[in-house]
């Protein structure tokens, strides 16, 4: 089948001819013509199988009649974060470049000004994360009483960001007869009472079981010290060992990503950084180096886990094993895309075999281990490990049997209680007396309270009386006068 096959308008097909693309991905086929009779659509792909184009290539053909008014989008499409919102912007700009449609980007870290003349002018396509999008609807600067076309884009990241409540309102914002267009790559439990909610009788359309990994995508694990400077030598003797074209490293907080980066720039190696905390500016500067192959070395949080089309990544490395066995999925989803091959490599300590065994769960599919892979046995260790903190060192050595140690010395067992001799019980016997030890006599500790008011100690004759009183005498009547002659 051909994209014309599709029922795309002239304009639309012919910008895919040009581009070079000539047959739709599985997930393409199945979500456009739904898209274009006017179905609510809930698609499930895996990461790098097109799921973008297949809500933008049928909101160019519907949007080609009518026209957007000042701050009344026509289409309104949420992203997770910043460098998907904005790669959404440069879809619909490339696919849509015979098209007169105005499209919008509100996202953090660009100037509220800027962003609202273009909203003045009318925007066909409102592309947004949640929170700037609120920003502007409560400042008074968009209204949603037009939008025909409602897409939530990664939507399991929307979960994991916090971003469902931000979306339960916007959806009561925005006319109830919409159309809506859900698309993610897993589908936990959480989303699909989301979609539920969201959507009107919706077409299902799962070209690939949820959280699956694509087949071009060679999945590695190799085993790392827990310690952080061996850790960092282990990365480095895994980058200087592979022929790499373009690389992403992942780490889980953004302060390893720096040192990381720190790391490799002092070692001579050509590495960028991409995190939260980062300018915007910054962040699609460094992007678009790496695309542009002026980095071969990009260090990420999970902001760049989702969505990112950078077509040229040979290798994926996760220096840690992401927290959530989903984000395993979208992160290696980062290389092998469009039917290219790619690598996917995971450093895994002792710690981590519980991830590694929940991802396989996922997945369904076991991952292939560089060199001699844990027994149960090994796992139970390191279960109980986990549990127990404090039985191994964090800098200097490695949870696990002494088979996996490389070279890195471990804390030895505590024998700080050997010495310690057993207390002697106590007789519960009265006959026993014990030693009578002089008591020092208690010092009362000064009482708190406040102070009473001095009470004149003067004798007076009770018999007088002061008038208007008849329990107290002022001293001054007291005193006796001298006449003076």
């Amino acid at each position: 089948m051909l994209f014309s096959d599709l029922g795309l308008s002239k304009k639309v097909t012919d910008t895919i001819d040009e581009i070079g693309y000539t047959v739709p991905t599985p997930i393409q086929t199945a979500a456009i013509p739904e898209i274009l009779k006017g179905r609510d659509v809930l698609g499930i792909a895996q990461t790098g199988t097109g799921k973008t184009a297949s809500f933008t290539l049928p909101l160019l053909t519907k949007l080609e009649t009518g026209r957007a008014r000042a701050r009344m989008p026509r289409s309104l499409i949420l992203c997770p974060t910043r460098e998907l919102a904005a790669q959404v912007f440069e879809n619909f700009e490339k696919y849509g470049k015979r098209h007169k449609l105005s499209v919008a980007l509100l996202i953090g870290g660009v100037a509220f000004k800027d962003q609202e003349r273009i909203l003045d002018r009318g925007a066909d396509v409102l592309i947004a994360t949640p929170g700037r999008m609120m920003d502007h609807f409560e400042r008074g600067k968009l209204m949603l009483t037009r939008v025909e076309y409602f897409v939530i884009d990664e939507a399991d990241r929307m979960l994991d960001m916090g971003f469902i409540p931000d979306i339960e309102r916007i959806s009561k914002l925005i006319p109830f007869t919409r159309q809506t267009l859900l698309f993610s790559a897993t589908m936990p439990k959480e989303i699909q009472v989301l979609a539920d909610k969201f959507l009107q009788n919706p077409v299902r359309v799962e070209v690939a079981r949820a959280a699956t990994t694509a087949n071009t995508i060679e999945q590695k694990v190799v085993y790392a010290p827990s310690g952080h400077k061996e850790k960092r030598q282990c990365l480095r003797d895994i980058l200087n060992g592979i022929e790499i074209k373009n690389a992403i490293i992942f780490a889980n907080r953004k302060k390893d990503v720096e040192i990381i980066l720190k790391s490799l720039l002092v070692h001579k190696f050509d590495v960028g950084a991409l995190h939260g905390d980062m300018a915007q500016s910054a962040r699609m500067e460094v992007l678009a180096k790496f695309k542009n192959n002026e980095l071969q070395i990009l260090v990420a949080s999970d902001v760049a886990a989702r969505g990112l089309d950078i077509p040229n990544v040979s290798h994926v490395i996760n220096f840690d094993i992401p927290m959530q066995p989903e984000d395993y999925v979208h992160r290696i989803g980062r290389t092998g895309r469009a039917g290219r091959s790619g690598v996917a490599i995971s450093m895994v300590t002792f710690d981590d075999i519980r991830q590694i065994k929940a991802i396989e769960k996922l997945t369904e599919e076991p991952i292939k281990w560089e060199g001699e892979a844990p027994s149960e046995d090994d796992y139970e260790v390191s279960s109980k490990l986990r549990g127990r903190p404090g039985r191994a060192s964090r800098n200097n050595g490695h949870r696990g049997p002494e088979k996996y140690k490389l070279g890195a010395g471990s804390r030895k067992p505590s024998t700080r209680n050997n010495d310690r001799t057993a207390k002697p019980e106590r007789s519960t016997s009265r006959a026993v007396e014990e030693p009578v030890v002089d008591k020092k006599p208690e010092v009362k500790s000064p009482k708190s309270e406040t102070p009473k008011p001095k009470v004149n100690a003067k004798k007076y004759d009770k018999d007088i009386v002061a008038f208007g009183s008849n329990d107290h005498i002022p001293d001054f009547l007291l005193r006796s006068s001298v006449l003076s002659k």
